[in-house]
């Protein structure tokens, strides 16, 4: 196996654009797969070695969705998702008023949501989406004053570096929330909250014209928050504490949502966009415009926006805690085979595991005379990508088409939710392949594609311009690629894992944001030849 870098200033330059973004894939299945007419051209099969890697404690801050509940997978385990963030006014300093007597405090956020019908007075019924496990579960959800100040950067050495918030910090920050729970409302708000579907609508009437408004609001977490903590934390606060950003991130440090069991129910887990949650406060005041009467208010909002005002890279986190299944721990950590590569591949989002893939035999590399034909290395034998190299010099063959197509263990996976789409990427230098890179949305592939029983067959990947590039290039060294769930196919950034190994050293953001998994089969011998893991390559040959 080669260990360096292919194809390094493409790559790096792609690289510079560190996209960021939440598209939750909601494409259909199927779309933009490579098609299967290949008329007129002759195929070649090539072995590929694969085997499982486990993500250890990996890098969660400022990601979007997040996760926030707990999943219970059969066939990989139990994963908890706790998450902390920063808050932030939506206007500093602002003029509170006299006297100030708090009215509410609420906690919205959206969840991802669609239409599926609207009736003739308006009503929309919704559809929850990135919901996980149960669609009726219910957990006990306790939202705290967070006592940690999350910061963007740290020195070290007298450098300035990125502060960095991993998967596995859960404990720290439960042992130092601050006070007693603040959502306070009834039952649903708490000990048995719930993912609630149903379309808010608000119905207000004027006191002087006595005409009723409608207002309609899409499914959304909504939270009663103690009415006591804001009135102290907020409204009776010093003028100091909420002139400027900095200053009010020191004294109001975050909320922290965690969760548990609720009792006997059932549990789920949903993808949020935390981002857009906010808190109303609403409250009375003697103001400017009152003073000529002692007894008048007036009624003031205030409102914070969960994250903060800034884009600072330490503002949110989220916290992943698996109880693994028996199988999937062995798989990924005691049972790896490294040489011959394993029968089957787990690839499981947030802090779960990985496939590295090996592509042709591992022998040495040959050298090249002067007419493109190999001469023999140190032991004599050319390995299928030196056979690539010289047919494509010595003989004219041209790659159409590179294939890699990943099959679905369906016995194992049945009756389980399966991820829309997986990735490809060059694990070695942790960047996105030269197909990725030429349309990442269509031919490169990766999403599912399902059979008559709707369930998975299989996952296809196009690597033409990757296999196109090492042949091209003798001296073009075959990395390790890395395959991974992934959540959103836009999303191309990499997080740094706690402590790096010697396979890697940071996973793709959008596996860290999916909480499904899958297994596959892999490229091993004993695997039966419909099922096995090969790369296919489509040549034009001439006569």
């Amino acid at each position: 196996m080669y260990k360096t870098s292919f194809f390094k200033k493409s790559l790096l330059a792609v690289m510079a654009v560190f996209l960021y973004s939440c598209d939750k894939d909601f494409n259909a299945i199927g779309d933009g797969l490579v098609g299967d007419d290949h008329f007129g051209l002759e195929s070649e099969k090539y072995d590929v070695l694969a085997f499982n890697q486990e993500v250890t404690p990996i890098q969660s801050n400022s990601m979007t969705p997040n996760a926030l509940g707990i999943f219970d997978n059969p066939l990989f385990g139990t994963t908890t998702a706790n998450f902390v963030t920063q808050v932030g006014l939506v206007s500093y300093s602002p003029t509170i008023g006299e006297s100030p007597v708090i009215e509410s405090a609420v906690l919205e956020i959206p969840y991802y949501s669609h239409v599926t019908a609207t009736d003739n007075e308006g009503n929309s019924t919704y559809e929850l989406d990135s919901i996980y496990g149960d669609k009726n579960g219910k957990l006990k959800l306790s939202v705290y004053e967070s006592g940690i100040q999350m910061r963007t950067s740290y020195f070290s050495g007298g450098s300035q570096l990125p502060q960095f918030y991993y998967t596995d910090q859960n404990a720290e920050f439960n042992n130092k929330k601050v006070g007693a729970r603040l959502n306070d409302g009834d039952i649903l708000q708490n000990d048995e909250f719930f993912f609630d579907a149903k379309e808010i609508v608000i119905k207000t009437i004027d006191p002087d014209t006595k005409k009723e408004t409608t207002e309609r609001k899409k499914p959304q977490m909504t939270l009663q928050l103690n009415k006591d903590f804001f009135q102290s934390k907020i409204l009776n606060a010093a003028t100091t504490k909420l002139s400027a950003e900095d200053v009010f991130q020191e004294y109001f440090r975050g909320l922290y949502f965690n969760v548990e069991r609720s009792g006997s129910n059932p549990a789920n887990m949903a993808l949020m966009n935390f981002s857009e949650g906010k808190v109303t406060i609403k409250y009375k005041a003697k103001t400017e415009s009152t003073t000529d009467d002692a007894n008048a208010t007036e009624e003031k909002t205030i409102v914070l926006n969960l994250k903060g005002l800034s884009s600072a890279t330490s503002s949110t986190a989220n916290f992943l805690e698996d109880v693994r299944n028996p199988d999937f721990a062995s798989a990924i950590t005691t049972n790896v085979n490294k040489t011959d590569g394993d029968e089957k591949l787990y690839l499981k989002g947030g802090q779960g595991s990985l496939a590295v893939v090996r592509l042709f035999n591992p022998t040495d590399v040959l050298s090249y005379n002067s007419k493109g034909e190999p001469v023999s290395g140190a032991n004599g034998v050319p390995d299928q990508l030196d056979e690539m190299r010289s047919n494509a010099v010595v003989k004219n063959w041209k790659v159409n088409e590179a294939n890699l197509v990943f099959y679905i263990d369906a016995d194992k996976m049945a009756g389980t939710e399966e991820p829309n789409r997986v990735y490809l990427y060059d694990l070695t230098n942790n960047a996105v392949l030269a197909d990725y890179s030429t349309d990442a949305s269509s031919t490169y592939g990766g999403l599912i594609t399902v059979g008559s029983d709707k369930r998975g067959k299989n996952y296809k990947i196009r690597i033409t311009g990757h296999i196109r590039n090492l042949i091209k290039d003798a001296t073009a060294k075959n990395v390790d690629l890395g395959l991974v769930v992934s959540q959103s196919s836009s999303t191309i950034a990499f997080n740094a894992l706690k402590n790096k190994n010697d396979i890697m050293s940071a996973v793709p953001r959008t596996s860290v944001m999916n909480p499904l998994g899958t297994i596959l089969y892999g490229g091993k011998a004993s695997i039966p030849e419909d099922k096995r893991l090969k790369l296919e390559v489509y040549y034009t040959k001439p006569n």
